[in-house]
């Protein structure tokens, strides 16, 4: 396996779209039941907890960009490959591909679940799993810049839903925020941690990074996006906690639809509908992102085409489907691929970026002494 890829220039697209990409990866399903997970935590303070989780997002995402700008153009595949060697190199890429395969089969089944209880209770898992697959293995066949695209066009269709949270500010109640800062620290730091789990998927950077065209403004962009993903959460939640009585938001699974519910249209008496049916542009890039990760790894490690991949990986997450039957399964399964998430998207790229950093600073001063003497 080669260490750095080199796509051709067809292939490359400008570094500013990143923005649009961090975004719409970290901004999925997760977030519908973000106000309330947090809560659970870290009470009225909870907004604390998002803000700080996005700040510390940053801090990761600046390690990871350190870590790439340390290669001429390699993702995290050739990385590991690097660092660990041939063998060990690639069983952490297998364990990273599963997890990618993992992530992509947990988006896609909790969005049919929230359709299936807001708008189609009826509707057969397979069924519209089986479309939506479809969907995303058309997209992600078309390439990497078909699914920059999608996370652009996916940006600019679904943007005017953070401003449909004007009508529930309403009828908010701003004294439910006070007073501030009224947990201890063990409470916030738990609050951090279980909003890190809805911004997953800025980890996949390590992968894109390879096709950006101008890479000295990588980190700009990338922090761009994040930046803009933590205050649409921040502001999400403060809405949530102001809108809701304290045990509303305790018991309601999904508050920011919840909130939705009290828009009121024209002819339209449900705008909550309107709501789920562009959520599926939402979790569209996410599920495009992960299966195209997870097929690169695939055509990498395998040395396959990436194609084959594709068509794999997307058979065997629909053949999972058929295996979650009950909502307490699939929130297992959740909790499960969340906390590896946190492992995947957190700890070990802290963790192999100061190997790099620290493997690469004594190549560099063994060099300088070599041409010394």
């Amino acid at each position: 396996m080669k260490v750095n890829l080199h796509p051709k220039e067809g292939l490359l697209f400008n570094t500013f779209l990143l923005t649009f990409i961090i975004t719409k990866v970290q901004t999925g399903v997760g977030i519908v039941g973000l106000p309330r997970i947090v809560y659970l935590e870290a009470k009225h303070d909870a907004w604390i907890s998002v803000l700080f989780a996005g700040l510390f997002t940053g801090v990761v995402l600046w390690l990871m960009i350190s870590m790439l700008k340390q290669y001429d153009s390699a993702d995290l595949y050739g990385i590991q490959v690097d660092v660990f060697g041939k063998y060990m190199g690639n069983v952490l890429n297998i364990i990273y591909m599963l997890y990618m395969c993992s992530a992509f089969f947990v988006i896609l089944m909790n969005y049919i679940e929230i359709v299936q209880v807001w708008i189609f209770p009826d509707l057969r898992t397979w069924v519209l799993s089986l479309v939506l697959i479809f969907l995303v293995v058309y997209a992600v066949l078309g390439g990497i810049r078909v699914i920059v695209g999608i996370s652009f066009i996916s940006f600019i269709g679904t943007i005017w839903l953070s401003f449909v949270l004007i009508v529930p500010i309403h009828y908010s109640d701003p004294t439910h925020l006070f007073p501030i800062w009224n947990i201890d620290m063990k409470h916030l730091i738990m609050g951090m941690y279980r909003c890190s789990l809805s911004m997953l998927g800025f980890e996949l950077i390590m992968f894109f990074y390879p096709y950006v065209k101008e890479k000295n403004k990588v980190f700009l962009f990338a922090q761009i996006g994040n930046l803009f993903t933590t205050l649409l959460f921040t502001v999400t939640t403060i809405v949530s906690i102001t809108f809701f009585a304290e045990t509303s938001l305790a018991r309601t699974t999904w508050p920011v639809l919840s909130m939705f519910k009290i828009v009121r249209l024209p002819n339209l008496e449900r705008f909550e509908i309107i709501a789920v049916s562009f959520w599926m542009l939402i979790v569209l890039p996410n599920m495009c992102a992960y299966l195209w990760a997870a097929s690169k790894g695939f055509s990498r490690i395998m040395n396959k085409k990436q194609k084959k991949g594709i068509w794999l990986i997307a058979l065997i997450v629909w053949g999972g489907t058929f295996f979650f039957k009950a909502r307490y399964q699939m929130n297992q399964m959740t909790d499960i691929i969340a906390k590896a998430g946190f492992l995947a998207a957190y700890c070990y790229p802290v963790l192999l970026s100061i190997i790099v950093l620290v493997k690469k600073w004594f190549t560099r001063r063994k060099k300088a002494s070599a041409q010394v003497s």
